[in-house]
């Protein structure tokens, strides 16, 4: 895909709150075209599922979806992360939605291929999200984003992205995007859209795509020998990011500090 000085990149770990971003996003910038599954790739078009000549015609500024790691050609981020305990739970079941495992596959097992990366082509957790950190943060056309953020206060955190593309809303605005992307709504278009969308068209129907759309439930699903795995890999990222970790964990907080000359920015 050809990248445009003036195009704009959603930017996430799959299954971490990027499709939520993306209507969030369309139902802000394009307040009179309400987004859902048959038009966001109008909207915030997704490279993977459209042709490179359909890319190419989009309007401009653009606003595009993507999963990569580093891209040196991304001119502006929008970098969503999504703690990786709760994304190794919501990849297990979209995988599972997807027919890639059994429902009967073992949650622990999964764990182990999710650390590996071994469903995807888009690296680790780690060393996805690490990628975008280490390269970018702290630096001009770069905005970081919490999940769990995003889930507290959304118009809060709307509102930022408002100022980062540079769009002039009020309160109401802002309030009636979120309203439009919520997950209720997202769920009652997706039970009569989801056969339309090329995200869910050939994965199962009984499972939803839009599960459960909250933050922590690896506290009750996980198994705490998968929690302390997920933590012993990704600990230094996980606590620069305010995840705390799991009061299981037998390391010592000294363990997972990161040094300012590693990641270029300030740790803790």
């Amino acid at each position: 895909m050809e990248v445009f000085p003036d195009d704009i990149f959603i930017v996430s770990y799959p299954k971490s709150g990027n499709t939520w971003t993306r209507f969030l996003i369309a139902n802000l910038v394009y307040p009179d075209t309400p987004a859902n599954f048959i038009n966001i790739n109008d909207l915030t078009p997704d490279p993977e599922a459209l042709s490179k000549r359909r890319m190419a015609r989009m309007p401009r500024p653009r606003i595009i979806k993507s999963h990569q790691y580093f891209d040196p050609r991304y001119p502006r981020i929008i970098n969503i992360v999504r703690d990786p305990r709760d994304v190794a739970l919501s990849q297990f079941h979209f995988h599972r939605k997807r027919r890639l495992i059994a429902d009967d596959y073992p949650l622990q097992e999964w764990v182990k291929s999710f650390l590996s990366s071994d469903f995807t082509v888009y690296g680790s957790w780690g060393d996805n999200v690490g990628s975008w950190l280490a390269t970018r943060y702290g630096r001009p056309g770069f905005l970081l984003l919490r999940y769990e953020d995003m889930i507290s206060h959304p118009e809060r955190e709307l509102t930022r992205v408002a100022s980062f593309l540079d769009i002039n809303r009020d309160p109401k605005s802002i309030s009636e995007a979120v309203r439009r992307s919520s997950a209720d709504n997202m769920r009652q278009l997706e039970k009569t859209q989801s056969l339309s969308w090329g995200g869910t068209r050939e994965t199962r129907q009984d499972i939803p795509f839009i599960r459960s759309a909250k933050s922590g439930g690896w506290r009750s699903d996980l198994p705490a020998a998968s929690v302390a795995m997920i933590e012993t890999a990704w600990g230094p990222w996980m606590r620069w990011l305010g995840y705390e970790l799991s009061s299981g964990s037998n390391r010592s907080q000294s363990d997972f500090e990161f040094p300012e000359s590693v990641l270029g920015i300030p740790a803790g």
